[in-house]
This record gives C-alpha cells, sequence and structure tokens, in this order.
C-alpha cells in the first residue's frame, strides 16, 4: 500500500476570511499528497500490539530513528493493526504517523506514564488546577510538517480513569488531552477516529496552518468537561467534515486566560468550520471562549448540524477576561433537539488567580448568525452582555426556530445591541436597536456582494 502525507498549502489571509467568487475559506486551500520516501513499521522496534504490553519507548526510538530524514522529504511511521499501549510520545518535523485500519493507539492508564509540563504561558496555570499539567498523549513543539493520518485508524485516551480521578478531586495536575501541537505549523489530522480523550481531543495552540479533516470524535455523554476540537491562540485553521460527539464541547475556539492571555496577546484568527456534525450533552456543540484573552477573529462557520445538545451556539466571556471575539459568520446551520439555541453571556467561567483585573472588559462585537432552522428548541436565545462593555453589531437573518411548548421564553437580551431580519420567533427589542449604526453594520456583512463576508 502507498503511504501518503499530506502537505499542507495553506495561503494566509492578510485581513479577513472572505467567501466569494475568488477569495474563499481556508479550507478551500486544498491539501496535496506526496509520498514520504522512507517508511517504518513500530513493529520493527519491539512493539506489541496486544493492548497490554507498554510501548512508549518503542514510539520515541522510532521517531527518533526516523528523525535523521527530515532533511531527507520526511519519513513515515507506520502502525499496522493491533492494540498498542502507550504513554505519552513527542512526535518531529517531517513525519507522517499513520495509522492503518484495525490499528488502535491507547493511552496508558497509569497516570505515571504521562510526564508532568509547565504550564501554557498565555494560562499561567493549568486550566482545572494550579500548576503544570500532564502532557498529552501525543505531543509536538515547535514542529513543522507533521501529519496524523490513517485509514481510519483508532487513538483511544482511556479516559474513564482520569474521569474518576477529575470527578473525585483526586488529581494533582490538570488533565492530558489526546493530541497537542505547540507553536507548530503545516499540521495535518486526517482520517481517524478518536475515543475516550482525559480532557481535549485536537489541541492545537500558537499553531499556523492547521487542518483537521474528516475525524470522528466522541466521548460518553457523562464525561465531565471532555472537549472535541480546540483551536487556541492558533491561526488559518480549517475543520471540515467531522464527527463529534462530546460530553462537554464539540468545538471550542479559545485564546488564553486571564491577564495570562492578554500578556501573551495571540488571537485565534482566520478559522474556517464547515459540514460538521456536532453534539455535546453538557456544553455547547460550536463554542467561543470563555478563555479568549488574545482575542478571536476573522472566523467562518458554515453548513452545520447541530443535534441533541444543550447549547447550539455560544459566545462565552466575563469581566477580567479582555480581549475580543469580532468578525464572526455563522451561515447555514441545521439545529434539532436543543435547549438553548444561540447564547453570548459575559458572566462565564473562572479566573486563574486573584491577580486578574477585572477592569479589563472584552468585547463581543459584529456576529452574523445567518440561515438557521431549528426543530425541538426550547429556548430560541440568550443574549447577556456586561452593562460596561454592551455586545454590538449581533446580527440574526433567516433564523427560524420551532419552539417546543417546554419553552418558559423564547429570548432573553440585556446590555446588547444588534440588528435582525425575518427572524422568528420575534426576537426581543435589544436586537432591533440601531445603537451605533447598527443596522447598517449587520447589513455590510449580511449582503455585500448577495454573499457572507467579514469585512
Amino acid at each position: 500500500m502507498k503511504m501518503l502525507v499530506a502537505l499542507l498549502l495553506l495561503l494566509t489571509l492578510s485581513n479577513a476570511v472572505k467567501i466569494n467568487g475568488e477569495e474563499n475559506g481556508q479550507c478551500d486551500y486544498k491539501l496535496t499528497l506526496e509520498p514520504r520516501p522512507h517508511s517504518v513499521s513500530i513493529s520493527e522496534f519491539g512493539a506489541v500490539g496486544d493492548g497490554k504490553t507498554l510501548n512508549t519507548i518503542a514510539f520515541q526510538n522510532a521517531i527518533f530513528y526516523l528523525k535523521s530524514f527530515a532533511d531527507k522529504g520526511g519519513a513515515q511511521l507506520y502502525v499496522p493493526p493491533g492494540r498498542w499501549l502507550t504513554g505519552s510520545i513527542n512526535l518531529t518535523s517531517h513525519l507522517t504517523l499513520f495509522l492503518e485500519k484495525g490499528a488502535v493507539i491507547l493511552g496508558s492508564q497509569d497516570s505515571s506514564h504521562w510526564e508532568v509540563v509547565e504550564p501554557l504561558p498565555s494560562y499561567g496555570r493549568g486550566i482545572e488546577l494550579p500548576g503544570g499539567r500532564y502532557r498529552s498523549l501525543i505531543n509536538g513543539y515547535m514542529l513543522h510538517d507533521v501529519v496524523i493520518t490513517g485509514d481510519n485508524g483508532t487513538i483511544d485516551g482511556q479516559g474513564s480513569v482520569w474521569w474518576d480521578w477529575y470527578s473525585s478531586h483526586s488529581l494533582n495536575y490538570s488533565r492530558p488531552h489526546l493530541v497537542e501541537f505547540v507553536a507548530s505549523d503545516y499540521v495535518v489530522v486526517s482520517n481517524l477516529t478518536f475515543l475516550n480523550a482525559p480532557a481535549y481531543n485536537i489541541h492545537p495552540v500558537y499553531c499556523s496552518n492547521v487542518h483537521v479533516q474528516n475525524v470522528s470524535v466522541s466521548a460518553p455523554p457523562e464525561s465531565p468537561h471532555t472537549v472535541g476540537i480546540v483551536p487556541d491562540s492558533s491561526d488559518n485553521v480549517c475543520i471540515e467534515d467531522c464527527i463529534i460527539k462530546m460530553g462537554y464541547d464539540a468545538i471550542a475556539l479559545k485564546s488564553g486566560w486571564d491577564e495570562y492571555g492578554i500578556s501573551y496577546g495571540r488571537p485565534t484568527s482566520d478559522v474556517h468550520i464547515r459540514r460538521v456534525h456536532l453534539q455535546s450533552s453538557s456544553g455547547s456543540s460550536l463554542a467561543f471562549g470563555s478563555e479568549m484573552s488574545g482575542g478571536i477573529t476573522n472566523v467562518l462557520v458554515e453548513h452545520i448540524h447541530l443535534y441533541n445538545s444543550f447549547s447550539g451556539i455560544e459566545f462565552r466571556t466575563t469581566k477580567g477576561r479582555g480581549g475580543y471575539i469580532e468578525k464572526i459568520i455563522i451561515s447555514d446551520v441545521k439545529m434539532e433537539n436543543i435547549y438553548l439555541a444561540l447564547a453570548a453571556t459575559g458572566q462565564c467561567g473562572s479566573h486563574p488567580d486573584d491577580k486578574y483585573d477585572p477592569t479589563a472588559l472584552p468585547s463581543l462585537d459584529h456576529i452574523t448568525l445567518q440561515d438557521v432552522i431549528g426543530t425541538n428548541i426550547t429556548i430560541a436565545g440568550h443574549f447577556t452582555g456586561i452593562q460596561e462593555s454592551p455586545f454590538t453589531s449581533l446580527c440574526l437573518s433567516n433564523v427560524s426556530l420551532s419552539i417546543n411548548s417546554g419553552s418558559p421564553t423564547s429570548w432573553v437580551c440585556s446590555n446588547v445591541f444588534g440588528f435582525t431580519e425575518s427572524v422568528f420567533p420575534e426576537p426581543c427589542p435589544d436586537l432591533e436597536s440601531s445603537y451605533s449604526n447598527t443596522s447598517s453594520d449587520c447589513f455590510s456583512f449580511l449582503h455585500l456582494n448577495g454573499q457572507a463576508a467579514a469585512l
């Protein structure tokens, strides 16, 4: 079988995400497949795929060997059918990790097999506990041209022990993720199944040119705060053709936590999400924040299916975050069986410590939601901004939500200003205001050349 490596050829958009005849979203820059000139199997390094033998050293030895081919076109590490138990491993540049059909990489359930590392600088501490965090199962640090792919192989974090430790407050450090890339570029994750992550599944942080395509991601509904894909202070990101079913959020965009995120100052920008099916049991199918202190901007989401979730689309922040969420376009949305369809809140999330600045007010501006259809919705929208920093230019167009009989109210609004066109049920008056020329601002989003465009 000819093994392929995807070299991601994404052109960086200098200013904005656009949908028009000439300049498209990040996912419209296609992958070019090229073979790696060198390939080895993990079994050649003594790995045993019986689900019991710990293979961490075999993986690290194989990757160290393949590092010598970085200047020779790169190499591939082939994982054949079997159940390959391992602790944390670190990848290298110009590498493809290929999981054959029937291959399962299993995360060890022994916490000593997961190294403890320093917190991310934009968070200042572990996201769940002060201090360090467990290193993720598969890691990349300051890498270039890395691919994790296969013929629908599986990466299974065996996260149930981590969920129990988290729920019983038995952990000394924050939980690990399945795959994390830090400060890396030209990263591809495709054609795989991810199961039972201890926390996040795919976490690119401080990365550029990331393409996640055709992956299936799932964890049980009761798994605490498990999240699917988390672009974090990263730019030029494509997420497409994925099925994600999680305990908490399916996709969550983030960019750092309070004073640490403000100081680090790297936004999540130029993100394109399309053709995804998202389900979240206790969180949101698509979430922005609440850790967004570095900013989130220029995001295009289209052709998405959200179902059987507590919340459909939610923007989260709070006083002390600083930062901004702006220039977001979400269109062609189908919702089914959602308790809260649309939400934006300025009272969500905790703080890393008592050093945060309560006067660091976040802004939420130029958010466009259009062509949304929902059935069996309990609450259409819940928009509660911050009195000292109201949410502005929330633009809703062609939204039709079928509210079920158990709904206490269709809309809740405070400290928000926006504009609506063809929205059912009738929204609250706050979304029909003329604050700061809101209506004209919205129309520049909704009707420019008849297309969706972020200006």
